[in-house]
């Protein structure tokens, strides 16, 4: 992988985290339409690690509340409605690390193909149309409950199928269950942060030992995906409410048509 390459895939993960469109959907067309290469585990990790900073980052003052809130529930028994938040996004998270746990590498190993990207990229696409245009709830962050938790974090785990979008598949579980765009996408977000802390430990934990790592391009990888990612983040917020969620629908449907193209002529 060349400096170049690496530039756009830091920004093209960057961008494609935290937006309902799917990263894995978008990292195999850089493979399968310009015969890049696989972009390794030291780069995977950088990635996760800007997309980690710049989500903390935005919501620097929710976590700050959240952490400190969860601490004092912990070492002073003193509990808030914070707290709880906190507790609730920590058990929505363990669908999600038992499952990768569990059968990641079989995901890995069966999973990654165009063929099942292109149909989840369509599938969970047409379930995020149904749950916006069946939700337009009223619910918010305060009415965040241990079972919807558990829901949320149930459809965070279907995650780990290539091509369905974390992103995705929480805010439309979240939509699907009253919740109003806004705070289904901060919900989203709020539980990326330990997701990403468990994957991106994961994967540094097997980068232990390994040699010949370029720091150059890990910085590149760094700083471009916590920068996309932020403004990404930051734009999201903002125009969800106003536009809704069609618009991405709409370009998973026309990702999932490309993908299945990209299937057809290279097995003609």
């Amino acid at each position: 992988m060349d400096f170049m390459q690496a530039v756009w895939l830091a920004i093209i993960q960057g961008l494609s985290e935290f937006l309902p469109i799917s990263s894995s959907a978008h990292l195999i067309l850089p493979s399968a339409v310009l015969g890049w290469p696989d972009q390794g585990l030291a780069f995977d990790v950088a990635v996760h690690v800007g997309s980690l900073i710049a989500v903390v980052a935005y919501f620097r003052y929710d976590v700050s509340i959240l952490t400190r809130a969860w601490l004092d529930s912990i070492f002073l028994r003193c509990h808030s409605p914070e707290s709880h938040l906190a507790w609730y996004i920590a058990l929505a998270t363990v669908p999600a690390a038992l499952v990768g746990l569990l059968l990641g590498g079989f995901i890995e190993i069966n999973l990654r193909s165009m063929a099942v990207i292109a149909f989840t990229t369509i599938f969970f696409g047409l379930l995020l149309a149904w749950a916006d245009r069946r939700g337009g709830g009223t619910q918010g962050i305060d009415q965040f409950s241990w079972r919807t938790a558990l829901v949320v974090g149930m459809a965070q785990a279907l995650a780990l199928i290539p091509g369905t979008s974390r992103s995705g598949i929480t805010i439309t579980a979240a939509l699907a269950l009253g919740f109003d765009r806004e705070t289904a996408a901060r919900v989203s977000f709020l539980m990326a942060i330990p997701i990403i802390i468990l994957s991106g430990g994961y994967k540094g934990l097997q980068l232990l030992g390994t040699q010949s790592v370029d720091w150059t391009l890990i910085g590149v990888g760094v700083v471009l995906s916590a920068i996309t990612a932020y403004l990404c983040i930051a734009l999201f917020l903002k125009v969800i409410q106003r536009v809704g969620m069609m618009p991405f629908v709409i370009y998973r449907m026309l990702l999932g048509a490309v993908l299945i193209g990209l299937i057809y002529f290279q097995s003609a």
